[in-house]
């Protein structure tokens, strides 16, 4: 895949609803790119193949475990995800098999670069990042590990391709 080749690429991150899994991938790729100085080569943005919470701010679960990592995501707005979204992005992100099914559905005739999350998991498991909506604190703090470790290696792939 060579896609650091442009002067800014787009990634967008999308789990179902858009206020657990995916706001926490946008704002922890956010903060990574942003530590290395280079948020100018980036668009970053999430969304849901749901539209059950569009408009609503990330889950309170979701804002704390981002807060208690230096992140923060209280200002984001769920969103779900459009036709334009496999025009303009890069790379979008699923982060279950679920999810990358509907994207593939959705793309139609479009091209774009859809995977899932967790193929960027060095120590391996299962390819979904598991939805903490039910799976009270612990659940959230394994999804920030989980989405932290997959997206250091995801941007240390992009910048290994310039």
């Amino acid at each position: 895949m060579i896609f650091m080749a442009k002067e800014q690429f787009s990634i967008l991150f999308v789990c179902l609803g858009n206020i657990c899994r995916s706001p926490l991938a946008e704002g922890v790729f956010s903060h990574l790119v942003k530590e290395r100085g280079v948020e100018q080569r980036f668009k970053i943005d999430s969304c849901g193949t749901g539209a059950w919470h569009v408009g609503q701010p990330p889950h309170v679960e979701t804002c704390r475990v981002a807060r208690e990592n230096g992140i923060s995501v209280e200002h984001l707005k769920a969103r779900q995800v459009c036709a334009e979204d496999f025009k303009n992005f890069d790379l979008i992100v699923a982060m279950d098999r679920s999810n990358l099914s509907d994207l593939k559905r959705l793309r139609g005739s479009e091209k774009a670069n859809i995977i899932c999350l967790r193929e960027y998991d060095f120590e391996g498991g299962d390819i979904n990042v598991p939805d903490p909506y039910y799976g009270g604190r612990d659940g959230f703090e394994e999804m920030y590990r989980i989405i932290r470790r997959c997206s250091e290696q995801l941007l240390e792939e992009l910048f290994q391709q310039i």
